[in-house]
């Protein structure tokens, strides 16, 4: 009987904690690796058109060819979830599914004729880490690393190099070890979180940074289509800080959790009604589409897991 989630690796299922690439691997060494990171509503993968062509995007742009079509990538997906459904279901669990394509191994930075490597990773959403954060908001800080510019390194592109990330949250761990960093781009205007999206609410308009310099969230795009079936204004603009620390309301976005709302920023109490009326809205037409409580899975299945 399968005992944990099993993940697809160049042809093969592996159990998770027994999943190895080389450390030859140019992802492992460079990063040099795009990949994108789906979820399942009770099972059943979400948008996984959206992904494709975003995943699709990301290795055109890096130049990788993975010797299989999207198309077929999609259907490993599939194929994975399908593989893991028993053992889903019996856990009640949901998860995150990432095809993941590094240019494979390599000895030197010039070689770049190589065999990718191919795989379909799968993790558990951490219902039990967002689930708080339903209740009383998610606490966010501005942070002094800032995203990368189109100039270095398209923001758009879903890619493993991720230090910049990680420095944003430990300088946000220092001010509040609850926040979620909040990064700005080169000219000081609010690009994005570590994974996440930042969307805020001023009279009645949602208002999102321009999606020139910020990976374009499916999350986010499912918002925008929301809000917009609800008749709710929605204006994507540069945003500054102050327009964070002034707004009405204010939420990440995200594939594990879909939508967060923000109580705090720089530990300063932006709202005291968490959730706001409009982000109340949101979550409700969201799960109304899905089929499926998004809040009350997160409290269901978090708490149990307590």
């Amino acid at each position: 009987m399968q005992k944990e989630y099993e993940i697809w690796l160049d042809g093969e299922y592996y159990p998770r904690s027994e999943s190895k690439i080389s450390m030859l691997d140019r992802g492992f060494k460079l990063s040099d690796l795009v990949y994108d990171t789906l979820r399942t509503f009770d099972g059943k993968v979400y948008r996984l058109d959206d992904h494709m062509e975003r995943f699709e995007r990301s290795l055109n742009y890096v130049r990788i060819d993975p010797g299989i079509s999207i198309n077929k990538i999609a259907d490993l997906i599939l194929e994975v979830v399908e593989h893991n459904e028993p053992l889903r279901s019996a856990k009640q669990d949901d998860y995150m599914i990432s095809p993941i394509i590094t240019r494979g191994v390599g000895y030197r930075l010039k070689d770049v004729d190589t065999k990718p490597s191919i795989s379909i990773f799968i993790d558990p959403i951490d219902f039990n880490f967002y689930s708080l954060m339903h209740l009383e908001g998610a606490h966010g800080v501005i942070s002094k690393a800032r995203s990368f510019s189109s100039e270095q390194l398209d923001p758009k592109v879903k890619h493993f190099s991720r230090l910049s990330y990680v420095m944003a949250d430990i300088e946000a761990t220092d001010v509040d070890p609850q926040a979620f960093p909040i990064m700005l781009d080169m000219e000081g205007n609010i690009s994005e979180s570590v994974g996440s999206n930042v969307m805020i609410v001023k009279d009645g308009t949602i208002k999102t940074p321009k999606d020139t310099a910020i990976l374009q969230g499916v999350s986010r795009k499912a918002v925008i289509e929301t809000a917009l079936a609800l008749g709710i204004d929605v204006v994507e603009e540069d945003l500054q800080p102050y327009d964070l620390y002034t707004s009405d309301e204010a939420f990440f976005t995200s594939t594990p959790f879909c939508l967060i709302p923000i109580s705090k920023i720089d530990k300063r109490q932006i709202t005291d009604q968490v959730p706001g009326p409009i982000t109340t809205q949101l979550l409700a037409a969201w799960s109304e589409s899905i089929g499926l409580d998004i809040v009350d899975q997160t409290m269901k299945i978090g708490n149990k897991k307590n």
